[in-house]
């Protein structure tokens, strides 16, 4: 199926917009081919700051109205004590929440941007979207990661190569206390190194003895950036983190 058939059997959607390279070829694609589209971006302790100014951007230069709705996911005591599959519980507090909003503005049928890529036996998020009956296009048309830049690219989207970002949350290991103090340390330390120039990196958060150890990874080609930054680094992160390593396990281009 191509994704202008399904707009076509689904004319009237809501979008859950993240700001992402998914979801923003998502919305492309519906502005372009259902009959009327509306965004929704959820507001959270998840999410930094740059995502949702992303998204903001991204609904203005294609010209659809973004709906933000503001989530306090530390509310669901799940959600704060991190068990393995914390993400069920934040993705049924999210989609929950855009489902009630869109249901009020008149629409029925809510979109994400899960792709081909994605794997569903690790990801227990998709279980609560599957629950919640939200719809994958992106997935049941077959699009994976690379396409979806492929096709963002030719249709000149600034988001075709940002880099993929998992929420906030990710950095804390499980069945670690999620709490804002936390969630706030580690935004400050990836947008730290964001400013000075990484991209597709983690700040990792390790938590020992009642020490907060920070374990950063980047890629293999910004090793030497991460070097050349080290004193800068260490400066700005001792003042959330005892400690900070660098994990040499580096991670792959996105």
């Amino acid at each position: 199926m191509e994704l202008k058939d399904f707009f076509s059997q689904n004319p009237k959607v809501a979008v859950a917009f993240s700001g992402g390279v998914d979801s923003a070829f998502l919305l492309y694609a519906a502005k372009k081919y259902a009959k009327e589209v509306h965004p929704y971006y959820v507001r959270s302790q998840f999410q930094p700051r740059f995502e949702y100014e992303d998204a903001v951007r991204f609904a203005n230069e294609i010209g659809v109205s973004l709906s933000v709705i503001d989530v306090n996911v530390l509310s669901d005591s799940k959600v704060c004590t991190n068990p393995p599959d914390r993400c069920y519980f934040c993705k049924k507090v999210i989609f929950s929440s855009i489902i009630k909003r869109a249901s009020e503005d008149g629409f029925s049928v809510l979109l994400d941007g899960t792709n081909a890529s994605d794997s569903v036996s690790d990801r227990p998020g998709m279980r609560a979207l599957e629950e919640l009956k939200v719809l994958s296009p992106l997935r049941e048309c077959g699009l994976t990661k690379k396409e979806i830049r492929e096709r963002s690219r030719l249709a000149g989207l600034f988001t075709w190569n940002k880099a993929s970002y998992a929420c906030l949350a990710t950095r804390i290991p499980t069945d670690c206390a999620i709490n804002k103090e936390r969630l706030d340390c580690t935004e400050r330390a990836e947008e730290f190194l964001r400013q000075i120039g990484f991209s597709n990196f983690r700040v990792r958060m390790i938590v020992a003895q009642e020490k907060q150890i920070a374990k950063i990874q980047v890629q293999k080609n910004q090793i030497q950036l991460l070097v050349e930054n080290r004193e800068k680094i260490l400066g700005k992160f001792k003042e959330d983190y005892d400690s900070v390593l660098f994990d040499l396990e580096t991670r792959d281009e996105q």
